[in-house]
């Protein structure tokens, strides 16, 4: 089953796109402001994107741009309100793959999502997610599986999420509300106790020492860190 990816903060809008790409078939997830949509992507990995322009906080633009950067290939389809021909060829050069202008049509947005989902197969059925290492451990996103010591880690998928969103920052600092946006889909600025007990029982299936850990370093009232990660393989 495909997926895709909406990234719209019209509540409306968004609903009535997810339902009629789920009664096409589709499994659909929704992010309601860049930031949310730019961490849904980099973690899921979707095959296409739907993306408005006009976002709150990260815009359409800086999101297109950065995924771009981090090597994100899978198409992108843009929704936005403007018609200029100045702002079509900036997403164009951003590296939009279409561009539907609001109001539209629904059944040419089906036909749009249709056509380059089936352009896109053939490159990307041979493309892997990386292999991020932590030691003895080997985070394998394409594989969705965590290996210690050659032997299968049993993770919950949140757990997984997780550790993926760690590893994949290279050793870089995440604070607690990057990782509830990434890992929960939370957009709100409320930071709970979720993450400090996931990374506790992360800790522990890892057998990762609180008094030296090995694999997750806490940065004291800010966050946490992946020890130094490395990753191996093709990417996407």
């Amino acid at each position: 089953m495909k997926r895709i990816l909406i990234v719209e903060d019209n509540p409306d809008l968004a609903y009535g796109l997810r339902n009629n790409l789920e009664i096409e078939g589709y499994e659909v997830d929704v992010a309601e402001d860049g930031t949310t949509g730019l961490a849904r992507a980099r973690l899921a990995r979707p095959d296409l994107v739907v993306l408005d322009l006009m976002l709150p906080g990260l815009d359409g633009y800086r999101v297109l741009r950065r995924m771009r950067e981090a090597a994100l290939d899978m198409p992108v389809l843009v929704l936005t309100a403007r018609g200029e021909e100045t702002d079509k060829v900036r997403g164009f050069k951003l590296g939009a793959d279409d561009y539907v202008t609001k109001p539209f049509g629904l059944l040419e947005l089906l036909a749009r999502v249709e056509a380059l989902l089936r352009r896109s197969s053939p490159h990307r059925t041979t493309a892997r997610l990386p292999v991020y290492r932590l030691g003895d451990l080997e985070i394998d996103a394409d594989a969705h599986l965590v290996r210690r010591s050659g032997g299968i880690v049993d993770l919950a998928p949140k757990e997984f999420d997780l550790l993926l969103a760690l590893a994949s920052r290279g050793g870089s600092v995440v604070s607690r509300l990057e990782l509830m946006r990434e890992v929960w889909g939370y957009a709100d600025s409320v930071v709970t106790r979720t993450i400090d007990t996931h990374v506790a029982e992360l800790r522990r299936k890892l057998a990762d020492d609180l008094a030296e850990p090995r694999y997750i370093i806490t940065v004291r009232k800010v966050g946490y860190r992946a020890a130094t990660a490395a990753a191996s393989g093709d990417g996407r």
